[in-house]
This record gives C-alpha cells, sequence and structure tokens, in this order.
C-alpha cells in the first residue's frame, strides 16, 4: 500500500511547494532566467538521484541515455512550458488559491477524453458525475459576490 501512496503524497508536498514558490519569485526578476537556476538545481538533484539509487555509474547513465525516445524530448519540452505557463500565470495577478485549481478541474476533464482517445480507458457515468461536479467548482469558484 505504501508504495501505491507515497507517490501521491510526493506529488501533492511537491505542487503546494512549487505553487508558493512559483508565486514568490521576484517580480522583477527575469522569468527565463530564474527557470535556468531552477533547471540547474533539477539537474544536478536527478544526477545524484541517478548515482545514489541506481547504482551504475556513468557508464549506467549512459545505457540509460541509448534508451531515449521521443516521449523523454517531449517531457522536456512540455515541462518548460508549464514552468513557464506557471510564472507568468502568477506574475500576471493569478491567486496561488485558483490557478492550479482552475487548472486541474479542466486537465481532469481533458485527461478523461484523453485517456479514452489514445489508451482506450473506459468513460463511465462515474466519471461523467466527476465532471459535472468540475464544471459546477469552477463555477462557483469564479462566482463574484459573497462575502469576499
Amino acid at each position: 500500500m505504501f508504495a501505491y501512496l507515497w507517490p501521491i503524497a510526493l506529488v501533492m508536498i511537491a505542487n503546494i511547494i512549487y505553487q508558493v514558490s512559483a508565486k514568490e519569485l521576484p517580480v522583477d526578476m527575469d522569468a527565463f532566467a530564474s527557470l535556468t537556476i531552477c533547471y540547474g538545481i533539477a539537474t544536478v538533484m536527478t544526477l545524484v538521484f541517478f548515482f545514489i539509487f541506481s547504482g551504475g555509474g556513468l557508464s549506467g547513465l549512459m545505457e540509460e541515455y541509448a534508451k531515449i525516445n521521443w516521449a523523454v524530448i517531449v517531457l522536456g519540452i512540455t515541462a518548460v512550458g508549464l514552468e513557464v505557463g506557471y510564472v507568468f500565470a502568477y506574475k500576471n495577478g493569478w491567486e496561488v488559491s485558483l490557478l492550479y485549481v482552475i487548472q486541474s478541474a479542466i486537465m481532469a476533464v481533458m485527461l478523461l477524453f484523453v485517456g479514452y482517445l489514445l489508451y482506450s480507458e473506459g468513460i463511465t457515468w462515474n466519471k461523467f458525475a466527476g465532471i459535472a461536479v468540475c464544471l459546477a467548482g469552477l463555477i462557483m469558484i469564479n462566482k463574484k459576490g459573497g462575502s469576499e
């Protein structure tokens, strides 16, 4: 059970810290300059983790690099897209309490259809009900008025 739960716990904790960090980047700092530092740190950390956890050394790293396919390249490109999108959204005034929630709800709906079209994952009535809840939540989150 732990092996099933720890990755999602890590994603949740890292996402909270990520969103706060992205929101707190210096407003007057160039977004791309800040991301070069971010990716430099990420590169060093992932290399250290590779050497610690794989035990393969430099030759093992080269063996792994030989397995590259299109998805590795596209993942790198889209990671930059995610980072740039979040950084500029926060620089342009998005609230930390809304950006990720709105993005996640829309993404959940879109990924239901991606899963169906690309991976033959089923779309059940429960999933349609979930879509309705996501959409209702988006309406409520964006509704003006109330006790603000």
